[in-house]
């Protein structure tokens, strides 16, 4: 439970697991907001539950996930959906020791045989017939919210994340973070995709200049002390939760000072990111693994 390492609003942390217990669904899965349970904010639920101690809860969450998992080792968003998507990364940020062995490697693997669309041999065949050079950022290895489709910063962020705390895919990883410095906006950080579009420089957004820097722990470069200022400045005027969440991730995986408005989580996703937030602050995170 929370400590006075923790970071310095207790009742935000406390506030954060009622949520998240209050909203656990009979099946042992979490809605977005209501309803039927999705795998995204049950990953996440489960990860942070299991980092504040709360093992019961978290344990009936491990076994809706658990049963999810699809005949290629990856997950669906929901039930019902057959396809495997990019949420089979943050499964596969959960422990093999509570997931399950043979689980988690199946989800390794679909990970490291997954990319973006625009670094398949034949859409690149194709734009090489049509006369069409791919820009810089195109030449990385990403990974996209759903096979087939081009890759972004999100999903690229969290499987960098899960490859390299399980010390696999040591390759795809070093392409993935090509990716995410070749994407970052001129003005330093991230937004959800092309650090350029139709020709004009794109602006970095709050999220996913928080979730790239805490792929990227562990670079170090000018390109990275721009991102960081970009990110100090986003938390000092955040008003989202969920932005606040993942720049406080970004500026520890850093070593930076994580200072700005504590924002009160109103989400299940939001919830679960504050009580990781405080676990990282004490040095306990889940996202990193053995890079300094």
């Amino acid at each position: 439970m929370w400590d006075a390492s923790c970071g310095p609003s207790p009742s935000l942390f406390y506030m954060s697991i009622e949520l998240l217990l209050s909203k656990q669904n009979p099946d042992g899965g979490w809605p977005y907001v209501r309803g039927k349970s999705w795998t995204e904010p049950s990953a996440y639920a489960v990860l942070a539950l299991h980092a504040a101690g709360e093992h019961r809860a978290a344990g009936r969450g491990l076994e809706w996930i658990r049963a999810g998992v699809r005949p290629d080792g990856g997950w669906a968003p929901q039930a019902g959906v057959d396809e495997s998507t990019w949420v089979t990364g943050l499964v596969a940020l959960l422990p093999p020791d509570l997931l399950g062995v043979e689980l988690h490697r199946r989800a390794i693997r679909w990970l490291t045989s997954t990319s973006g669309q625009e670094t398949n041999p034949i859409y690149r065949l194709r734009q090489w017939l049509r006369g069409v050079d791919l820009p810089p950022e195109q030449h990385y290895l990403g990974w996209p919210w759903m096979p087939g489709a081009a890759a972004w910063v999100g999903p690229t962020s969290i499987a960098i994340l899960a490859l390299e705390k399980a010390n696999d895919g040591a390759a795809r990883v070093r392409e993935g973070r090509e990716f995410l410095l070749a994407r970052m906006c001129q003005e330093g950080g991230w937004n959800h995709g092309s650090a350029r579009a139709l020709g004009y420089d794109g602006s970095a957004y709050p999220e996913t200049t928080g979730m790239a820097l805490a792929a990227l722990r562990g670079e170090r470069s000018d390109k990275i002390d721009r991102a960081i200022q970009t990110a100090s400045r986003f938390l000092a005027e955040s008003r989202s939760a969920d932005a606040a969440n993942w720049l406080r991730l970004g500026m520890l995986a850093h070593h930076r000072p994580a200072t700005g408005a504590d924002v009160p989580p109103r989400t299940l996703q939001e919830a679960s990111l504050r009580i990781l937030v405080s676990a990282a602050e004490r040095g306990s995170s889940v996202f990193w693994g053995a890079r300094s």
